[in-house]
Protein backbone atom coordinates (compact mmCIF):
# COMPACT_ATOMS: atom_id res chain seq x y z
CA UNK A 1 0.00 0.00 0.00
CA UNK A 2 1.12 3.55 -0.94
CA UNK A 3 1.24 5.16 2.28
CA UNK A 4 2.03 8.99 2.33
CA UNK A 5 2.43 11.39 5.40
CA UNK A 6 1.33 15.63 5.40
CA UNK A 7 1.26 17.65 8.09
CA UNK A 8 -1.44 16.13 9.83
CA UNK A 9 -0.24 12.64 9.78
CA UNK A 10 -0.56 9.22 7.19
CA UNK A 11 -3.41 8.87 4.36
CA UNK A 12 -3.73 7.30 1.16
CA UNK A 13 -3.32 9.70 -1.33
CA UNK A 14 -6.94 10.62 -3.29
CA UNK A 15 -6.05 13.85 -5.01
CA UNK A 16 -7.46 16.67 -2.86
CA UNK A 17 -6.81 18.20 0.24
CA UNK A 18 -10.54 18.01 1.38
CA UNK A 19 -10.40 14.09 0.73
CA UNK A 20 -7.31 13.68 2.87
CA UNK A 21 -8.54 15.54 5.92
CA UNK A 22 -11.74 13.43 5.95
CA UNK A 23 -9.61 10.11 5.52
CA UNK A 24 -8.09 11.76 8.56
CA UNK A 25 -10.84 12.36 10.18
CA UNK A 26 -12.39 8.99 9.53
CA UNK A 27 -8.76 7.41 10.59
CA UNK A 28 -8.92 8.84 14.07
CA UNK A 29 -12.55 7.81 15.09
CA UNK A 30 -11.80 4.41 14.12
CA UNK A 31 -8.57 4.52 16.17
CA UNK A 32 -10.76 6.42 19.02
CA UNK A 33 -12.59 2.76 19.06
CA UNK A 34 -9.90 0.89 18.67
CA UNK A 35 -9.66 -1.33 21.98
CA UNK A 36 -5.49 -1.68 20.89
CA UNK A 37 -5.10 2.10 21.27
CA UNK A 38 -3.72 2.69 25.20
CA UNK A 39 -6.57 4.68 26.76
CA UNK A 40 -4.02 7.92 27.67
CA UNK A 41 -3.14 8.05 23.63
CA UNK A 42 -6.83 8.46 23.32
CA UNK A 43 -6.80 11.88 25.73
CA UNK A 44 -5.06 13.77 23.07
CA UNK A 45 -7.71 14.38 21.00
CA UNK A 46 -10.36 14.86 23.76
CA UNK A 47 -8.07 17.66 25.05
CA UNK A 48 -7.46 19.29 21.57
CA UNK A 49 -11.69 19.42 21.88
CA UNK A 50 -11.48 20.54 25.11
CA UNK A 51 -9.29 23.45 24.41
CA UNK A 52 -12.08 24.82 21.71
CA UNK A 53 -14.50 24.52 24.44
CA UNK A 54 -12.78 26.56 27.09
CA UNK A 55 -13.81 29.86 27.19
CA UNK A 56 -9.70 31.10 27.60
CA UNK A 57 -7.95 30.86 24.35
CA UNK A 58 -4.56 32.02 23.39
CA UNK A 59 -5.48 34.42 20.47
CA UNK A 60 -9.01 35.93 21.54
CA UNK A 61 -11.62 35.07 19.11
CA UNK A 62 -12.81 38.75 18.95
CA UNK A 63 -10.08 39.36 16.50
CA UNK A 64 -11.22 37.77 13.08
CA UNK A 65 -9.70 35.04 11.74
CA UNK A 66 -6.78 35.20 13.91
CA UNK A 67 -9.17 33.66 16.86
CA UNK A 68 -10.06 30.82 14.71
CA UNK A 69 -6.84 29.84 13.46
CA UNK A 70 -5.26 28.94 16.73
CA UNK A 71 -8.22 26.98 17.32
CA UNK A 72 -7.70 24.92 14.01
CA UNK A 73 -4.22 24.69 14.93
CA UNK A 74 -4.55 23.03 17.95
CA UNK A 75 -6.63 20.44 16.62
CA UNK A 76 -4.51 19.38 14.08
CA UNK A 77 -1.70 19.73 16.30
CA UNK A 78 -4.24 16.95 18.49
CA UNK A 79 -4.49 15.04 16.04
CA UNK A 80 -1.16 14.70 14.88
CA UNK A 81 0.13 13.76 18.54
CA UNK A 82 -2.74 11.01 18.27
CA UNK A 83 -1.69 9.30 14.89
CA UNK A 84 2.13 9.90 16.07
CA UNK A 85 1.33 7.70 19.74
CA UNK A 86 -0.83 5.23 18.37
CA UNK A 87 0.80 1.59 17.31
CA UNK A 88 1.79 1.75 14.06
CA UNK A 89 0.95 -1.16 13.11
CA UNK A 90 -2.76 -0.28 14.04
CA UNK A 91 -2.69 3.18 12.28
CA UNK A 92 -1.68 0.93 9.09
CA UNK A 93 -4.62 -1.61 9.50
CA UNK A 94 -7.27 0.93 9.26
CA UNK A 95 -5.30 3.02 6.35
CA UNK A 96 -5.99 -0.21 4.73
CA UNK A 97 -9.17 -0.40 5.61
CA UNK A 98 -10.06 2.82 4.83
CA UNK A 99 -8.46 2.71 1.63
CA UNK A 100 -10.49 -0.51 0.89
CA UNK A 101 -13.56 1.11 1.58
CA UNK A 102 -12.88 3.98 -0.66
CA UNK A 103 -12.19 1.66 -3.76
CA UNK A 104 -15.27 -0.55 -2.58
CA UNK A 105 -17.90 2.36 -2.53
CA UNK A 106 -18.01 3.26 -6.10
CA UNK A 107 -18.33 0.22 -7.66
CA UNK A 108 -21.39 -0.09 -10.44
CA UNK A 109 -23.23 -3.21 -9.62
CA UNK A 110 -25.30 -4.57 -12.28
CA UNK A 111 -28.50 -5.46 -10.33
CA UNK A 112 -30.83 -5.91 -13.28
CA UNK A 113 -32.05 -9.39 -14.39
CA UNK A 114 -31.07 -10.75 -17.61
CA UNK A 115 -33.15 -11.37 -20.13
CA UNK A 116 -32.95 -15.00 -20.32
CA UNK A 117 -33.76 -15.62 -16.49
CA UNK A 118 -37.11 -12.63 -16.84
CA UNK A 119 -40.05 -14.68 -16.10
CA UNK A 120 -38.87 -17.57 -14.43
CA UNK A 121 -38.80 -16.40 -10.82
CA UNK A 122 -42.15 -18.15 -8.30
CA UNK A 123 -44.18 -15.29 -7.21
CA UNK A 124 -45.36 -16.40 -3.29
CA UNK A 125 -48.26 -14.53 -1.92
CA UNK A 126 -47.99 -14.65 1.68
CA UNK A 127 -51.56 -13.42 2.41
CA UNK A 128 -53.03 -16.73 1.34
CA UNK A 129 -50.45 -18.84 3.62
CA UNK A 130 -51.78 -20.47 6.45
Amino acid sequence: MNQRRNWIGPYIPQGSLLRELVQQAKLAYNLMLDARVHPVTKLIPLAALGYLLLPTDVMLDVVPVLGQVDDVAVLLFGLRLFFEFSPAAVVQEHLQRLAQRVQGDWQVMDDAPSAGTAGQGEIVDDDNQS
